[in-house]
């Protein structure tokens, strides 16, 4: 179970790098913003529902998917 949850984590965080590159560039809380925040979501509760990861483990996803937006975003300038 452990090994699965860290795939899921990993792959959160890898999903959500471009996605948090993309974000970057638009004004904060614009549509394409939102969209660039919310469009990774159902790819990341597919693979944690397809893994059988518990519920009660869902505050880390939230967690990996945040520390991969912010990651994504530092990499793009402006």
């Amino acid at each position: 179970m452990l090994v699965k949850l860290l795939l899921v984590l990993a792959a959160t965080f890898l999903i959500n790098l471009p996605f948090g590159w993309w974000r970057k560039g638009f004004r904060k809380f614009s549509a394409p913003w939102w969209v660039a925040i919310h469009l990774p979501i159902p790819l990341v509760i597919a693979l944690r529902i397809t893994l059988k990861i518990p519920y009660a483990t869902v505050p880390l996803v939230i967690a990996a998917a945040v520390l991969g937006q912010a990651a994504g975003g530092r990499f793009r300038k402006g």
